[in-house]
Protein backbone atom coordinates (compact mmCIF):
# COMPACT_ATOMS: atom_id res chain seq x y z
CA UNK A 1 0.00 0.00 0.00
CA UNK A 2 1.33 3.63 -0.85
CA UNK A 3 3.01 5.68 2.11
CA UNK A 4 0.29 8.24 1.56
CA UNK A 5 -2.04 5.68 2.64
CA UNK A 6 -0.33 4.30 5.15
CA UNK A 7 -0.20 7.80 7.07
CA UNK A 8 -3.22 8.64 6.53
CA UNK A 9 -4.56 5.62 8.25
CA UNK A 10 -2.09 5.81 10.43
CA UNK A 11 -1.80 9.26 11.61
CA UNK A 12 1.39 9.40 13.13
CA UNK A 13 3.23 11.33 10.40
CA UNK A 14 2.58 14.10 8.18
CA UNK A 15 2.15 13.18 4.36
CA UNK A 16 5.13 15.20 2.94
CA UNK A 17 5.79 16.85 -0.68
CA UNK A 18 7.26 13.63 -1.81
CA UNK A 19 5.32 11.50 -1.11
CA UNK A 20 2.29 13.29 -2.33
CA UNK A 21 4.28 13.19 -5.69
CA UNK A 22 4.85 9.73 -5.44
CA UNK A 23 1.15 9.46 -5.23
CA UNK A 24 0.34 11.29 -8.17
CA UNK A 25 2.92 9.85 -9.96
CA UNK A 26 0.93 6.44 -9.47
CA UNK A 27 -2.04 7.15 -10.26
CA UNK A 28 -1.27 9.09 -13.78
CA UNK A 29 0.63 5.80 -14.60
CA UNK A 30 -2.18 3.83 -13.48
CA UNK A 31 -0.50 1.53 -10.63
CA UNK A 32 -2.46 2.35 -7.94
CA UNK A 33 -3.20 -0.75 -6.21
CA UNK A 34 -7.23 -1.89 -5.82
CA UNK A 35 -8.49 -0.29 -3.00
CA UNK A 36 -5.70 2.28 -2.25
CA UNK A 37 -7.85 5.12 -3.88
CA UNK A 38 -10.74 4.91 -1.86
CA UNK A 39 -8.54 4.05 0.95
CA UNK A 40 -7.25 7.32 0.68
CA UNK A 41 -10.16 9.26 0.33
CA UNK A 42 -11.95 7.29 3.16
CA UNK A 43 -9.29 7.89 5.51
CA UNK A 44 -9.22 12.21 4.02
CA UNK A 45 -13.50 12.10 4.95
CA UNK A 46 -12.77 10.32 8.69
CA UNK A 47 -10.95 12.93 9.55
CA UNK A 48 -8.98 16.32 8.60
CA UNK A 49 -5.61 15.88 8.32
CA UNK A 50 -2.76 18.35 10.28
CA UNK A 51 -1.44 21.01 8.74
CA UNK A 52 1.60 19.80 7.03
CA UNK A 53 -0.18 17.34 5.16
CA UNK A 54 -2.88 20.20 4.23
CA UNK A 55 -0.43 22.40 2.71
CA UNK A 56 2.05 19.60 0.80
CA UNK A 57 -1.20 18.30 -0.70
CA UNK A 58 -1.95 21.76 -2.06
CA UNK A 59 1.55 22.29 -3.31
CA UNK A 60 1.77 18.98 -5.00
CA UNK A 61 -1.22 19.30 -7.15
CA UNK A 62 -0.05 23.36 -7.52
CA UNK A 63 2.81 22.39 -9.31
CA UNK A 64 1.33 20.23 -11.99
CA UNK A 65 -0.70 22.53 -12.66
CA UNK A 66 0.40 24.56 -16.28
CA UNK A 67 0.91 28.10 -15.31
CA UNK A 68 -1.28 30.40 -14.60
CA UNK A 69 -2.42 34.10 -16.03
CA UNK A 70 -0.24 36.38 -14.09
CA UNK A 71 -2.05 39.57 -14.31
CA UNK A 72 -5.89 38.71 -15.83
CA UNK A 73 -7.57 38.47 -12.29
CA UNK A 74 -5.86 40.29 -10.26
CA UNK A 75 -8.43 42.50 -8.61
CA UNK A 76 -11.37 39.88 -8.87
CA UNK A 77 -13.30 38.18 -6.05
CA UNK A 78 -14.38 34.34 -5.87
CA UNK A 79 -17.25 33.45 -3.70
CA UNK A 80 -17.62 29.83 -3.15
CA UNK A 81 -18.64 27.86 -0.34
CA UNK A 82 -17.81 24.61 0.70
CA UNK A 83 -21.37 22.84 0.58
CA UNK A 84 -22.98 20.50 3.35
CA UNK A 85 -25.00 23.62 5.02
CA UNK A 86 -28.56 24.01 5.61
CA UNK A 87 -30.52 23.30 2.06
CA UNK A 88 -30.59 26.81 0.99
CA UNK A 89 -31.50 28.29 -2.44
CA UNK A 90 -28.20 29.25 -4.42
CA UNK A 91 -27.48 32.53 -1.86
CA UNK A 92 -23.38 32.97 -3.09
CA UNK A 93 -24.54 33.22 -6.78
CA UNK A 94 -27.09 35.55 -6.20
CA UNK A 95 -24.32 37.27 -4.42
CA UNK A 96 -21.98 37.07 -7.29
CA UNK A 97 -24.57 38.86 -9.87
CA UNK A 98 -25.49 41.39 -7.49
CA UNK A 99 -22.03 42.77 -6.56
CA UNK A 100 -20.65 42.10 -10.35
CA UNK A 101 -23.51 45.01 -11.14
CA UNK A 102 -22.44 46.93 -7.97
CA UNK A 103 -18.93 47.37 -10.14
CA UNK A 104 -17.01 44.35 -8.20
CA UNK A 105 -15.14 42.33 -10.93
CA UNK A 106 -16.52 38.67 -10.01
CA UNK A 107 -14.74 35.23 -11.28
CA UNK A 108 -16.93 32.45 -9.66
CA UNK A 109 -16.31 28.63 -8.89
CA UNK A 110 -18.59 25.94 -8.55
CA UNK A 111 -19.83 22.47 -9.22
CA UNK A 112 -22.35 20.49 -9.83
CA UNK A 113 -24.74 19.44 -6.46
CA UNK A 114 -22.73 17.70 -4.15
CA UNK A 115 -25.62 17.04 -1.05
CA UNK A 116 -28.23 19.07 -2.57
CA UNK A 117 -30.16 19.47 -5.50
CA UNK A 118 -29.06 22.26 -7.48
CA UNK A 119 -25.32 23.53 -7.55
CA UNK A 120 -24.02 26.26 -8.92
CA UNK A 121 -23.43 24.85 -12.65
CA UNK A 122 -26.38 23.53 -12.45
CA UNK A 123 -28.39 26.41 -12.16
CA UNK A 124 -26.19 28.17 -14.76
CA UNK A 125 -27.29 25.43 -16.68
CA UNK A 126 -30.74 25.71 -16.28
CA UNK A 127 -30.52 29.66 -16.87
CA UNK A 128 -28.48 29.07 -20.00
CA UNK A 129 -25.48 30.46 -19.22
CA UNK A 130 -22.16 27.90 -19.96
CA UNK A 131 -19.06 28.41 -17.93
CA UNK A 132 -15.60 29.36 -19.20
CA UNK A 133 -13.82 26.71 -20.72
CA UNK A 134 -10.21 28.35 -20.57
CA UNK A 135 -8.69 31.33 -19.09
CA UNK A 136 -8.66 33.37 -22.17
CA UNK A 137 -12.42 32.89 -21.94
CA UNK A 138 -12.62 33.44 -18.62
CA UNK A 139 -10.61 36.55 -19.14
CA UNK A 140 -12.91 37.88 -22.15
CA UNK A 141 -16.01 37.08 -20.31
CA UNK A 142 -14.90 38.88 -17.19
CA UNK A 143 -13.25 42.02 -19.25
CA UNK A 144 -17.06 42.03 -21.29
CA UNK A 145 -19.43 41.52 -18.23
CA UNK A 146 -17.84 41.71 -14.81
CA UNK A 147 -18.59 38.35 -13.58
CA UNK A 148 -17.10 34.95 -14.79
CA UNK A 149 -18.12 31.71 -14.38
CA UNK A 150 -15.37 29.14 -14.84
CA UNK A 151 -15.52 25.62 -16.10
CA UNK A 152 -14.14 22.44 -14.30
CA UNK A 153 -10.93 23.47 -16.69
CA UNK A 154 -9.47 25.17 -13.54
CA UNK A 155 -9.51 22.23 -11.10
CA UNK A 156 -6.48 19.87 -10.86
CA UNK A 157 -6.95 17.00 -13.40
CA UNK A 158 -5.76 14.38 -10.22
CA UNK A 159 -8.91 15.14 -8.75
CA UNK A 160 -11.05 13.26 -11.85
CA UNK A 161 -8.09 10.85 -12.30
CA UNK A 162 -9.01 9.94 -8.68
CA UNK A 163 -12.72 9.69 -9.43
CA UNK A 164 -12.39 7.52 -12.17
CA UNK A 165 -9.67 4.77 -10.15
CA UNK A 166 -12.18 4.36 -7.16
CA UNK A 167 -15.23 3.90 -10.03
CA UNK A 168 -18.04 2.41 -9.24
CA UNK A 169 -17.84 3.43 -5.67
CA UNK A 170 -19.77 7.01 -5.49
CA UNK A 171 -17.17 10.28 -5.30
CA UNK A 172 -19.79 11.95 -3.90
CA UNK A 173 -19.52 10.42 -0.55
CA UNK A 174 -15.88 9.30 -0.69
CA UNK A 175 -14.66 12.56 -1.53
CA UNK A 176 -16.33 15.09 1.39
CA UNK A 177 -12.41 16.35 2.34
CA UNK A 178 -12.04 16.72 -1.28
CA UNK A 179 -15.26 18.80 -1.34
CA UNK A 180 -14.56 20.70 1.32
CA UNK A 181 -11.10 21.67 -0.13
CA UNK A 182 -12.49 22.56 -3.54
CA UNK A 183 -12.45 26.34 -2.71
CA UNK A 184 -8.92 26.13 -2.46
CA UNK A 185 -8.06 23.51 -5.51
CA UNK A 186 -9.25 25.98 -7.84
CA UNK A 187 -6.76 27.63 -9.94
CA UNK A 188 -7.80 31.02 -10.20
CA UNK A 189 -6.10 33.64 -10.11
CA UNK A 190 -8.32 36.22 -8.21
CA UNK A 191 -6.77 38.75 -5.53
CA UNK A 192 -9.45 37.70 -2.97
CA UNK A 193 -11.66 35.01 -2.26
CA UNK A 194 -14.62 34.56 0.45
CA UNK A 195 -15.80 30.88 1.71
CA UNK A 196 -17.99 29.61 3.90
CA UNK A 197 -17.66 26.74 5.79
CA UNK A 198 -20.88 24.77 6.81
CA UNK A 199 -18.98 22.26 9.87
CA UNK A 200 -16.80 23.80 12.16
CA UNK A 201 -14.84 20.82 12.55
CA UNK A 202 -13.34 21.59 9.30
CA UNK A 203 -12.37 25.13 9.84
CA UNK A 204 -8.69 24.52 11.52
CA UNK A 205 -7.64 22.45 8.58
CA UNK A 206 -9.06 24.48 6.05
CA UNK A 207 -7.28 27.70 7.78
CA UNK A 208 -4.11 25.69 7.10
CA UNK A 209 -5.11 25.80 3.34
CA UNK A 210 -6.77 29.58 3.67
CA UNK A 211 -3.04 30.80 5.02
CA UNK A 212 -1.39 28.27 2.29
CA UNK A 213 -3.11 29.64 -0.82
CA UNK A 214 -3.42 33.50 0.24
CA UNK A 215 0.48 33.45 1.24
CA UNK A 216 1.21 31.22 -2.20
CA UNK A 217 -0.61 33.37 -4.33
CA UNK A 218 -0.86 36.27 -2.88
CA UNK A 219 -4.55 36.46 -2.21
CA UNK A 220 -6.38 37.84 0.56
CA UNK A 221 -8.89 34.87 1.79
CA UNK A 222 -11.25 35.05 3.90
CA UNK A 223 -13.04 32.02 5.52
CA UNK A 224 -16.63 32.53 6.77
CA UNK A 225 -18.93 30.88 9.16
CA UNK A 226 -22.04 31.14 11.49
CA UNK A 227 -23.71 29.17 14.47
CA UNK A 228 -26.78 27.94 12.01
CA UNK A 229 -23.79 25.98 9.80
CA UNK A 230 -24.63 27.44 6.70
CA UNK A 231 -21.39 28.28 4.19
CA UNK A 232 -23.04 31.48 3.55
CA UNK A 233 -23.12 35.02 5.14
CA UNK A 234 -26.59 35.33 7.26
CA UNK A 235 -28.32 38.13 8.14
CA UNK A 236 -29.93 37.44 10.64
CA UNK A 237 -27.13 35.66 13.04
CA UNK A 238 -23.52 36.28 13.99
CA UNK A 239 -20.97 35.70 11.19
CA UNK A 240 -17.50 34.85 11.91
CA UNK A 241 -14.45 36.33 9.40
CA UNK A 242 -11.16 34.71 9.60
CA UNK A 243 -9.52 36.85 7.18
CA UNK A 244 -6.01 35.75 5.97
CA UNK A 245 -4.02 38.83 3.84
CA UNK A 246 -0.65 39.92 3.67
CA UNK A 247 0.77 37.20 5.66
CA UNK A 248 -1.72 38.16 8.51
CA UNK A 249 -4.24 35.80 10.03
CA UNK A 250 -7.44 37.99 11.88
CA UNK A 251 -10.82 37.14 12.71
CA UNK A 252 -13.55 39.57 13.10
CA UNK A 253 -17.57 39.30 13.60
CA UNK A 254 -20.31 40.66 11.55
CA UNK A 255 -23.67 41.37 13.53
CA UNK A 256 -26.68 42.17 12.29
CA UNK A 257 -27.74 44.65 14.59
CA UNK A 258 -24.61 46.59 13.74
CA UNK A 259 -25.26 46.72 10.22
CA UNK A 260 -29.05 47.53 10.45
CA UNK A 261 -30.29 44.13 9.40
CA UNK A 262 -33.36 42.75 10.14
CA UNK A 263 -34.73 39.23 12.12
CA UNK A 264 -34.72 36.08 10.01
CA UNK A 265 -34.88 32.16 9.36
CA UNK A 266 -32.92 29.49 7.77
CA UNK A 267 -36.47 28.58 6.87
CA UNK A 268 -36.75 31.36 4.89
CA UNK A 269 -33.71 30.92 2.71
CA UNK A 270 -34.85 27.54 1.81
CA UNK A 271 -34.43 26.10 -1.63
CA UNK A 272 -37.49 25.11 -3.25
CA UNK A 273 -38.84 21.68 -3.72
CA UNK A 274 -38.04 20.12 -7.06
CA UNK A 275 -34.89 20.50 -8.86
CA UNK A 276 -32.78 22.90 -11.40
CA UNK A 277 -35.69 24.35 -12.66
CA UNK A 278 -37.62 25.55 -9.81
CA UNK A 279 -34.14 26.71 -8.12
CA UNK A 280 -34.17 29.01 -11.33
CA UNK A 281 -37.55 30.30 -11.18
CA UNK A 282 -36.75 31.40 -7.60
CA UNK A 283 -33.55 32.76 -8.48
CA UNK A 284 -34.60 35.11 -10.84
CA UNK A 285 -37.52 36.18 -8.71
CA UNK A 286 -34.90 37.10 -5.92
CA UNK A 287 -32.42 39.39 -8.43
CA UNK A 288 -36.15 40.93 -9.45
CA UNK A 289 -36.34 41.63 -5.92
CA UNK A 290 -39.70 40.07 -5.67
CA UNK A 291 -38.43 38.20 -2.31
CA UNK A 292 -38.65 38.47 1.71
CA UNK A 293 -36.30 41.15 3.45
CA UNK A 294 -34.23 37.65 4.96
CA UNK A 295 -34.00 37.15 1.18
CA UNK A 296 -32.80 40.03 0.44
CA UNK A 297 -30.83 41.36 3.08
CA UNK A 298 -28.78 38.00 2.97
CA UNK A 299 -27.54 38.33 -0.66
CA UNK A 300 -26.79 41.97 -0.29
CA UNK A 301 -25.12 41.01 2.40
CA UNK A 302 -22.81 38.34 0.79
CA UNK A 303 -22.26 41.12 -2.55
CA UNK A 304 -21.13 43.48 0.20
CA UNK A 305 -18.65 40.97 1.72
CA UNK A 306 -16.87 40.36 -2.06
CA UNK A 307 -17.12 44.51 -2.36
CA UNK A 308 -15.14 44.64 1.39
CA UNK A 309 -12.60 41.51 0.89
CA UNK A 310 -12.02 42.93 -2.91
CA UNK A 311 -10.95 46.15 -1.88
CA UNK A 312 -13.72 48.28 -3.74
CA UNK A 313 -14.93 49.77 -0.56
CA UNK A 314 -13.91 49.48 3.33
CA UNK A 315 -17.33 50.68 4.18
CA UNK A 316 -19.86 47.72 5.10
CA UNK A 317 -22.91 50.05 5.04
CA UNK A 318 -22.28 52.14 1.71
CA UNK A 319 -21.52 48.11 0.11
CA UNK A 320 -25.15 47.10 1.35
CA UNK A 321 -26.26 50.29 0.13
CA UNK A 322 -25.02 49.83 -3.05
CA UNK A 323 -26.21 45.97 -3.50
CA UNK A 324 -29.89 46.70 -2.20
CA UNK A 325 -29.77 49.24 -4.93
CA UNK A 326 -28.22 46.44 -7.74
CA UNK A 327 -31.32 44.39 -6.96
CA UNK A 328 -33.93 47.21 -6.37
CA UNK A 329 -32.92 49.24 -9.75
CA UNK A 330 -32.85 45.69 -11.95
CA UNK A 331 -28.76 45.91 -12.24
CA UNK A 332 -28.65 42.27 -11.05
CA UNK A 333 -31.34 40.67 -13.02
CA UNK A 334 -30.18 42.66 -16.22
CA UNK A 335 -26.70 41.29 -16.04
CA UNK A 336 -28.03 37.60 -15.96
CA UNK A 337 -30.44 38.48 -18.52
CA UNK A 338 -27.39 40.35 -20.75
CA UNK A 339 -25.48 36.82 -20.33
CA UNK A 340 -29.03 34.45 -21.39
CA UNK A 341 -28.92 36.32 -24.37
CA UNK A 342 -25.56 36.17 -25.11
CA UNK A 343 -25.63 32.62 -24.64
CA UNK A 344 -28.73 32.01 -27.47
CA UNK A 345 -26.74 34.40 -30.38
CA UNK A 346 -23.93 31.86 -29.87
CA UNK A 347 -25.78 28.55 -30.52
Amino acid sequence: MHDAVVLLMGRDRPVELPVWRSFWDRLHAGKLQRGEGAALLASLATRMPDRTTVRALLASLAERRPELPAHSFAGAVNVVGTGGGPPTFNISTAAAFTAAAMGVPVVKTGSRAYTGTCGSLDLLEQLGIAPTTSYAHTEDMLGRHNIAFTGYFVYPREIARLARAVAPLDMRRLGSFINALGPFLAGVPVGAQVTGVSRARNLEALGHAAAHVSREAGRSVWLVDNDAGADELLSFAANRVRAFEDGSDSTFTLSPGALGLGPGTLAGLSRPEGGAREAAELFLEVLAGRCAPVVRETVCLNAAALAVAGRVTGDWHRALRSAEAALRDGAALELVERLRAREVQNV
